[in-house]
C-alpha cells in the first residue's frame, strides 16, 4: 500500500467527527489508478486548467504547503507510466475554502497543455520529506504498524490508513480474533477507528514498529 504525504500531529482534546473530503470524478469518469513506485511520495493530482494561460489546479495530498508555494523541482507521474518526469514549479497559490493550489509549470503554457495532465500525479522522493516535530507523524511510517492494547499486552489489529477529521483517526484492520468476534455482530465490520490522541495513543515507537492503546470503554464496542 503506497501512502501519500501527510504529517500527523496527537493533540489532547476528543476527535471531532467532521471531515472534508476532495471531491472525487464519478467513476464512470474516473481514469485508471496511477501506482506510484517505490521510493516516491505522491503530494497531489492535477485536475484541470486555471484559465487559459496554463495555471493548473492541484488537489494537494500533503499537509506541507512549500510543495506548491516554494519554486523547484518536482516529478510528474503520468496514467500507464512507470518513470517520474522532472519538471520545474515556478509559483504557487492555496485557494482558500476550495482545497486546492493554483501552480505553474515551466513549459506549460496554455490551457491545451494543461488538458493533457490532466489525471497525472505529482510526486517527490521519499528522501525530501521535511522534518517534523516532537509526536507529529507522517503518515506513511504510520501504515501497517501493529497496535496493542496498552494495559493487556494483546494484539488489536494493524494501522491500514489514517483519516482526517478534527484529530485524525488511525483506521485499524482487527486481527483475525477479534475479527471473527466482530463479524458475528456485523459481517461487514472488519476495522475500528480510534483518535489519534496522546490520551487514547500513548505509545507511538517507530524504532520497534508499535503502537500502544489505552481505549475508554465502548470505544472499540461497534
Amino acid at each position: 500500500m503506497r501512502d501519500k504525504e501527510k504529517n500527523r500531529h496527537r493533540r489532547a482534546g476528543e476527535a471531532s467527527g467532521e471531515k472534508t473530503p476532495s471531491p472525487s470524478p464519478s467513476p464512470s469518469s474516473s481514469p485508471p489508478p496511477i501506482s506510484i513506485p517505490d521510493g516516491w511520495i505522491e503530494i497531489g493530482t492535477i485536475v484541470a486548467p486555471q484559465g487559459l494561460d496554463g495555471e493548473i489546479r492541484v488537489y494537494p495530498d500533503t499537509d506541507f504547503p512549500e510543495r506548491f508555494e516554494v519554486p523547484g523541482t518536482r516529478w510528474l507521474l503520468r496514467p500507464n507510466q512507470a518513470e517520474p518526469q522532472a519538471v520545474e514549479l515556478l509559483s504557487g497559490r492555496y485557494v482558500q475554502g476550495k482545497n486546492l493550489y493554483i501552480i505553474e509549470l515551466a513549459g506549460v503554457e496554455n490551457r491545451n497543455q494543461v488538458e493533457e495532465l490532466r489525471g497525472c500525479k505529482l510526486i517527490v522522493p521519499e528522501s525530501d520529506r521535511p522534518q517534523l516535530g516532537e509526536d507529529e507523524y507522517h503518515v506513511v511510517d504510520l501504515i501497517n504498524l501493529p497496535v496493542f492494547m496498552q494495559e493487556s499486552g494483546e494484539l488489536l489489529g494493524t494501522v491500514v490508513d489514517v483519516l482526517p477529521a478534527g484529530n485524525d483517526l488511525l483506521e485499524v484492520q482487527l486481527h483475525s480474533a477479534k475479527d471473527e468476534e466482530q463479524k458475528t455482530r456485523d459481517k461487514k465490520q472488519k476495522t475500528v477507528l480510534i483518535p489519534f490522541v496522546k490520551a487514547i495513543v500513548p505509545i507511538v515507537d517507530l524504532e520497534i514498529r508499535r503502537i500502544e492503546i489505552t481505549p475508554p470503554s465502548g470505544l472499540l464496542e461497534i
